[in-house]
C-alpha cells in the first residue's frame, strides 16, 4: 500500500529525489454523492484529490483543481489519473484547455475507464486519445444540453396543463416557507458549508438572485 502524502513539502521532497507523485482526481456533483466507484484502487496512489461540485465549474476554479495546479506551478513531478473524462468537466472547451495545459507541462493524464493517456511514453501527444476524448467531450456536452432541454419542456407542458402556476399575484410567502422548500434547503446547506453563490447556482440550477435571498434569510434566521 502506498503511503499517502498530505503536505506540499512531502510532494516537493519526492520531486527533489526525482520521484513522481501519483495523484488520483475524483469528482461528484453534490455533497451527498460518494466517490467510491472512482476510488476502488486509491490505495496505489500517493494522493487522492476530491472535488464535490458541478462539472460545469471550470477545472482550475475548483478547490481540487487549484490544489493540483499549485503542485504543478511549484515544479512538482506528477502523474495524474482520472476515472473518466467527464470528471474533468462537461464543457468541451474547458476539457480541451485542461488537457492542453497538462500537455504543455509534460504531464500525461490517464483516463482510467476509457484506457486513454493524453501523452505517449515519449511525452508526445497521443493522436488517437485526442480524437477519442474530443468525441466523448462532445457527447457529455450534448447530454448536459439534453437534460436542460427536457427540463424546459417539462415546465412548458406543466404550464400548458395548468399544473405549473407559480404563486398567485399579490400573495406573500413567509421566510420559513421559503427556506423550507426542498431545493432552497439544499442550497442553504451549501451556503452553510461555505460554497460561493456561483458554485451553488451551477450545482442546483438556481438563479444567483434566489441564492442571494436564501443566504440573506438563512443567515438572519440561523
Amino acid at each position: 500500500m502506498t503511503k499517502k502524502l498530505s503536505k506540499l513539502e512531502d510532494i516537493l521532497y519526492q520531486t527533489k529525489n526525482d520521484k513522481f507523485t501519483r495523484i488520483l482526481y475524483t469528482r461528484v456533483s453534490s455533497l451527498e454523492q460518494k466517490t467510491d466507484r472512482q476510488t476502488v484502487n486509491s490505495s496505489s496512489y500517493d494522493l487522492v484529490v476530491e472535488d464535490k461540485c458541478s462539472g460545469s465549474i471550470p477545472f482550475f476554479e475548483r478547490e481540487g483543481g487549484k490544489k493540483i495546479k499549485t503542485f504543478i506551478d511549484m515544479g512538482c513531478k506528477l502523474e495524474l489519473d482520472v476515472h473518466a473524462i467527464d470528471r474533468i468537466g462537461r464543457d468541451l472547451r474547458d476539457v480541451l484547455n485542461v488537457i492542453h495545459y497538462f500537455n504543455t507541462k509534460g504531464i500525461s493524464i490517464c483516463f482510467v475507464s476509457q484506457g486513454l493517456r493524453t501523452l505517449d511514453e515519449k511525452g508526445e501527444e497521443n493522436p488517437i486519445a485526442k480524437m477519442v476524448y474530443a468525441i466523448l467531450g462532445v457527447v457529455a456536452e450534448m447530454e448536459k444540453r439534453n437534460i436542460n432541454e427536457r427540463t424546459r419542456e417539462g415546465i412548458a407542458i406543466a404550464k400548458a396543463l395548468g399544473k405549473y402556476t407559480g404563486r398567485k399575484n399579490g400573495s406573500k410567502e413567509d421566510i420559513h416557507q421559503f427556506l423550507s422548500k426542498p431545493k432552497n434547503k439544499k442550497a442553504l446547506d451549501y451556503v452553510k458549508k461555505g460554497y460561493r453563490n456561483s458554485e451553488i447556482s451551477k450545482i442546483t440550477g438556481m438563479s444567483i438572485n434566489t441564492i442571494v435571498k436564501i443566504r440573506k434569510y438563512g443567515c438572519a434566521h440561523a
